[in-house]
């Protein structure tokens, strides 16, 4: 079997993309995606359900699959695979991963062409950003939900505006998050029954639109934080937009002032 000793081994149980590179009588040497030049093997009997007579009306050169690795035998420096054990759900899900994996690692490219990063910049970050947030793709959709993501979790500098640019205008996340302050403070009798009056305003303006929410947070006097979650931007920064005069209007009528800024 190809590849050197330095390239990792997949796990038992693993499921894997794999390419057909050449089709025998009796199974099939695929390449393992992401393990460098590692193939593995599928006997004919682990091809497909039941009875197979021609391996050929299965397989073709070039094809991709999603195999189940059933045997890791390193001193042989084989790794043995089961298609027909892999059900079409998580052939699915395996697929759309990869897929996902692949268009992030697109998306660095860009990036990288833009910042002016070397490929071991690149990989660098890449890897420190797949390391916290599980998956390259998981850390750009969570760049695409909230533009904060990439500081909240430690990174810095100029690179994240254009990666956090690429996720939101490539990746269509489930959902978005915004957020923003309100600082208020009334001076008349009505005090504390105005401020809770003026966010309360605010959280209505949520009411009735599907799969958004918005919700108000106390920071320390005179400090109050509003996380908006929505299906999209679009209706995240309406919703910030009516918040905001929401609130003024309400802190209008009474004694008091509000400083409003995007966070």
């Amino acid at each position: 079997m190809a590849g050197d000793s330095e390239e990792p081994w997949p796990s038992e149980g693993e499921l894997l993309v794999c390419t057909v590179k050449s089709v025998r009588e009796n199974g099939a040497y695929l390449n393992l995606d992401g393990y460098g030049e590692r193939e593995g093997f599928v006997f004919i009997g682990e091809v497909a359900a039941g009875w197979v007579r021609s391996i050929r009306n299965h397989l073709r050169v070039g094809q991709r699959v999603v195999a189940k690795v059933i045997g890791v035998r390193r001193d042989r420096r084989r790794v043995d695979l089961s298609i027909k054990s892999v059900s079409a759900e998580r052939r699915k899900d395996t697929l759309q991963s990869w897929k996902n994996e692949m268009r992030a690692t697109q998306i660095m490219k860009v990036a990288a062409e833009r910042v002016g990063w070397d490929e071991a910049k690149t990989a660098d970050i890449s890897d420190e950003m797949m390391e916290i947030f599980g998956g390259l793709y998981g850390a750009l959709e969570e760049c695409a939900i909230s533009e904060t993501a990439l500081s909240d979790n430690g990174f810095s500098g100029d690179w994240m505006a254009v990666v956090t640019e690429l996720a939101i205008e490539n990746i269509v996340p489930p959902f978005v998050e915004i957020r923003g302050q309100f600082d208020i403070e009334v001076w008349g009798p009505s005090g504390v029954n105005a401020i809770r009056d003026a966010l309360l305003a605010a959280e209505a303006c949520a009411e009735g639109i599907e799969e958004a929410t918005l919700t108000c947070h106390y920071d320390g006097a005179p400090h109050y934080r509003i996380d908006i979650k929505a299906p999209d931007y679009e209706v995240a920064e309406s919703l910030w937009k009516n918040a905001q005069v929401a609130a003024s209007e309400a802190i209008a009528a009474v004694d008091g002032s509000i400083d409003i800024e995007r966070m």
